[in-house]
């Protein structure tokens, strides 16, 4: 009896991984619109795609980022310049990409583009050091994926919306991690509102990786700048050396630092050109083996594991 159900269980495994490795059957005639190309992940995705033969449209925020892109890529490939942030912009964007797929429609939206904002404590910061990472990473993807939605739905196709972590784990303070906590509740109704119209949803959750959205150097600029406007109060509190306490302790976790950025291409791949995509995609090693399975756990084994990577306080009674 054992014997065959573990017969049974292998089976099942080797079903479920060739349901996965089917793919569409064409991809030389379809297009993909990416937003965040200038560098890291949307970057290398639109490299990746381009020599792949779909014919991607990479949305730059910068005239030099889509010009270094173009210069490395195939002229199949178009650039764009988008700031998912400006409505007008948007708009006129979206209208672009639907003369240049005509009746295709369109077969791939990546919304990559992203900011970290200030990452500090919660105390230390005002609502305007909130407003940056929620204006890009929320309301910016919500107002690129409603004015291209119309020309995915015509092609039936995919929409990937790249979330964090930071959407399943508070790992820090600030304004990045309510912003992807609220892009996971928009990824799931979208998924489910768009099921009726063949189009599939898929939301990607990179671990830590090494990205110009991950610089240590220009984290620490917003830190030290926000820490020379705190009150004398919040300073007492958390001391002098609060900073470089903290720097010390993530020192500590370097390991978990993917240096891979094609981990997480390779899920957006999947996500594109998977006859079953996945509705979600943990990418990396430390968000696979540790932040979203600490996700699952209870908030009492969260907040013990998390806040044993914060810095001490000088003296959090000087209130």
């Amino acid at each position: 009896m054992l014997f065959w159900v573990l017969g049974l269980l292998i089976l099942c495994v080797f079903l479920w991984t060739c349901k996965g490795n089917l793919k569409i059957a064409d991809i030389t005639d379809k297009y993909i619109f990416i937003t965040g190309c200038d560098s890291g992940f949307g970057n290398l995705a639109a490299k990746t795609f381009d020599k792949k033969g779909f014919h991607v449209i990479a949305a730059c925020l910068t005239e030099s980022g889509s010009t270094a892109l173009k210069a490395e890529t195939s002229e199949r490939l178009h650039t764009v310049l988008l700031d998912v942030t400006n409505p007008e912009n948007v708009k006129k964007t979206a209208q672009w990409v639907k003369d240049k797929v005509g009746e295709k429609g369109l077969w791939g939206l990546i919304n990559n583009a992203g900011v970290p904002g200030v990452l500090a404590p919660t105390d230390w910061l005002t609502l305007e050091d909130y407003r940056e990472p929620v204006e890009v990473n929320l309301f910016g993807l919500i107002s690129v994926t409603l004015n291209m939605l119309p020309l995915v739905k015509k092609a039936q196709g995919r929409v990937i919306n790249v979330s964090s972590v930071g959407g399943r784990l508070a790992i820090v303070g600030g304004g990045y991690t309510p912003s992807k906590y609220a892009v996971e509740g928009f990824n799931d109704s979208l998924r489910r509102d768009m099921k009726a119209f063949g189009v599939h949803v898929s939301c990607i959750e990179p671990g830590l990786f090494k990205t110009n959205l991950a610089d240590p150097v220009k984290t620490l600029e917003k830190k030290l700048a926000i820490w020379e406007q705190l009150s004398p109060d919040i300073k007492r509190q958390y001391g002098e050396g609060y900073i470089e306490k903290s720097l010390d302790k993530l020192k500590g976790n370097t390991s978990f630092v993917n240096m891979d950025l094609s981990l997480v291409v390779e899920c957006m791949d999947h996500a594109l050109t998977s006859l079953f995509p996945k509705t979600h995609y943990a990418a990396g090693k430390d968000a696979k083996i540790f932040w979203i399975p600490l996700s699952h756990m209870p908030a009492v084994l969260q907040d013990f594991l998390l806040l044993k990577q914060k810095a001490e306080l000088a003296n959090p009674k000087a209130v």
